[in-house]
């Protein structure tokens, strides 16, 4: 028998790290404006499907996710509004059709749209047809409920299959912000051969669902008090600042919209504009990081 990992010939298990990897490095040597660093901020704005997404059968769930639209959305365009900064957020489609005016109003106030699944599913629990077919479902409406074509994509709860960069480049996006290979950005490779396809890396570190998570009838719960949070996310930005790279973080509306943690996103603002970050969404980013580097992106090869 073969089914233990130690007992594996090395191709089964150097093929399973071959299939997704780290390629080339993307870290710009400068930034826009002169900047000494660069700051990405993300929303993923799952709103009720992450109720949705395992039966829909909480309905004290899905008013939270309610309350993260109600409430957490607008004080945060309000905040990025004020210091004028712009950010990316990840909609699940089903989130987009529920709530289409929030969308719009993204889009209206120069933020950027992502691709975050259908329904928030988990893409390693579905068959390659299933996903591939969910993730252009999610781009379309995505498009059409808010004007703005998507160019990435955050893959619900950073879920990456053995088939979704396939699907990816297939759908010639420009970039994924899911995996956690580096700090700074860098190109995908598949099977061995790079894809053009750019990586704007995650971390757990640096999501404030880790940290203020919280589920009923689970053992999760809220363990870190903000200001300690907000010292991680400070400590995170500083370094960036110390190595000229890039400081990303990803909040949650119906996470971080809270009276008693909102001020972590305008302090963090306040910091990068006092440090004199260059404050850009995903997709700039990464095409500052490309260009860089003097990779073409997917998305541009499919409009020369």
């Amino acid at each position: 028998m073969t089914d233990e990992p130690w007992r594996w010939p090395e191709p089964r298990w150097r093929g399973l790290v071959d299939r997704v990897r780290a390629g080339r490095r993307l870290a710009p040597r400068a930034w826009p404006d002169g900047a000494p660093f660069a700051i990405a901020l993300s929303f993923d704005s799952d709103h009720e499907t992450n109720d949705l997404r395992d039966g829909g059968g909480s309905i004290s769930r899905q008013s939270w996710g309610q309350y993260g639209a109600r409430v957490g959305a607008p004080r945060i365009m309000d905040i990025l509004q004020r210091h004028d900064v712009r950010a990316s957020f990840y909609v699940p489609a089903v989130s987009a059709l529920l709530h289409p005016e929030e969308q719009r109003r993204l889009v209206a106030e120069g933020h950027e749209i992502g691709i975050h699944g259908w329904i928030h599913e988990l893409n390693s629990a579905l068959p390659y047809e299933a996903e591939r077919d969910l993730m252009l479902r999610a781009r379309d409406t995505l498009e059409q409920v808010s004007g703005q074509r998507p160019i990435g994509v955050r893959t619900p709860s950073w879920d990456f299959s053995p088939h979704t960069l396939r699907i990816i480049c297939e759908m010639g996006l420009a970039y994924d912000s899911s995996l956690m290979a580096d700090e700074d950005c860098y190109e995908l490779e598949m099977d061995g051969r790079p894809t053009g396809v750019v990586e704007l890396p995650v971390e757990w570190i640096r999501d404030d669902a880790v940290y203020f998570g919280m589920h009923r009838f689970s053992g999760l719960r809220p363990y870190t008090p903000p200001r300690e949070v907000f010292d991680i996310f400070r400590r995170e930005l500083e370094g960036a600042r110390d190595e000229g790279g890039l400081f990303q973080l990803t909040l949650h509306p119906h996470i971080i919209g809270a009276r008693s943690r909102i001020w972590i996103l305008e302090e963090i603002i306040r910091l990068g504009l006092a440090e004199g970050a260059w404050f850009g969404t995903h997709a700039d980013v990464v095409r500052h990081a490309a260009a860089c580097d003097g990779l073409i992106l997917k998305t541009e090869e499919s409009a020369a």
